[in-house]
């Protein structure tokens, strides 16, 4: 009998086991998540290069017990039950814990999957205070090929704030929808490779109500606007990742951004990056647009991010349910108090609370994309969290 490979040791499989069509279904996504790049065409991002100080001990805070709807429960108790890989928190401004699953080690990069959104926004916020950009204009004063596609008529705004009408639906696990062969275009299921990302995009069409009145999370509008901040900067987007983003945070580590047959880069989902250079983009959102003391994104931008959007528009869309008097901006989650936050599928959260000057961190490996009862109870996690740090 041939003994178990560290690999299978430390993940309960074969590396072999884990192919195209499996990486996102547990328990295969423990590692993949990790490591996308074996499985998606990936571009690198550049790091600064810096060195990544120590790992804060988190160990204290493991057994302490948090008040959650449905009961108390020790924070080790939380982690395990939300399929956690890493959290890290920093408050006022410092690294104060870092927690990883055995199956992640420190200084790993994990895919933030729709985190990843809200990053791109960033770069629109620092392209437009460079002059390159402007959220109200049409769409097609940068994309013209977009005319006839449900984005002909739609503003950028639309696009930022998820209200363009969109003829398209997020069905992450049915295999015959038009968001199977958008995942093909992506490269992210088998099958893929005659059409690419962009022309996906501009085929959808649009429903017969209005642009701007209504919330709908549809993932193309993420990544048409990562075509549409390239076409205004004459840049990559990994490019300009690392040059706006990467760089200006000190970020101490690499990133990586998945992309098609062509190079178009998947900003609604395809960034992978270390929990503590994530949690650096938390902190400049609290610190308003600043980090290591100079401006990356304008504080307008943030301040907008933050408190702005359409609460009318957030009631008649498809996430009341998790912040009932919260908005949408820019790619921004807002909690209604105060706090705001980027979510991706499969359990990834960046929490920004700036009462309490907390930024928390959360990657994993969950099941199922979407667990809406999961959700309510992060969102406790995070806020009893930020408490009691």
């Amino acid at each position: 009998m041939t003994n178990p490979t560290k690999f299978e040791e430390a993940y309960g499989f074969r590396r072999s086991d884990v192919a195209l069509a499996s990486w996102r279904t547990a328990p295969f996504n423990r590692w993949s998540f990790q490591n996308v790049g074996e499985l998606v065409p990936t571009a690198r991002i550049e790091g600064s290069a810096g060195t990544e100080p120590v790992t804060a001990d988190f160990s204290g805070l493991l057994g302490e017990r948090l008040s959650l709807s449905r009961g108390t429960e020790t924070v080790a108790a939380f982690l395990d039950r939300s399929s956690a890989d890493a959290l890290t928190v920093m408050k006022g401004g410092r690294f104060i814990g870092d927690w990883f699953a055995p199956h992640m080690q420190p200084g790993n990069r994990h895919i933030i999957f729709s985190i990843s959104k809200s990053l791109t926004a960033i770069l629109a916020g620092i392209l437009e205070g460079e002059g390159h950009f402007d959220p109200e204009a049409p769409v097609t004063a940068y994309i013209p090929e977009a005319t006839g596609s449900a984005y002909g008529d739609a503003t950028v705004r639309h696009m930022l704030d998820m209200t363009v009408s969109l003829d398209f639906e997020e069905a992450y696990l049915d295999p015959e929808s038009s968001f199977a062969r958008y995942r093909r275009a992506t490269l992210w299921n088998p099958g893929g490779g005659d059409e690419g990302l962009e022309e996906f995009l501009l085929s959808i069409k649009r429903r017969p109500e209005p642009h701007g009145e209504v919330f709908r999370y549809r993932s193309p509008n993420s990544d048409l606007l990562g075509v549409l901040v390239e076409r205004a900067s004459g840049k990559r987007v990994p490019e300009l990742f690392a040059e706006k983003l990467w760089g200006p945070l000190g970020a101490c580590s690499e990133g990586a951004i998945t992309v098609d047959r062509v190079g178009t880069a998947r900003t609604a989902g395809g960034v992978s990056m270390t929990p503590r250079d994530l949690a650096r983009v938390g902190e400049m959102m609290r610190q308003r647009g600043v980090a290591n003391g100079k401006r990356v994104v304008s504080e307008a931008w943030v301040r907008d991010t933050t408190t702005a959007g359409s609460l009318e528009a957030w009631k008649r869309g498809d996430f009341a349910h998790l912040f009932a008097e919260g908005r949408y901006r820019n790619k921004w989650y807002q909690s209604g108090k105060g706090s705001y936050c980027g979510i991706g599928i499969h359990g990834q959260w960046l929490f920004v609370d700036p009462a309490s000057e907390v930024v928390i961190v959360k990657m994993s490996s969950q099941p199922t994309p979407v667990d809406d009862p999961l959700d309510h109870d992060n969102v406790e996690f995070f806020e009893a969290l930020a408490r009691m740090v």
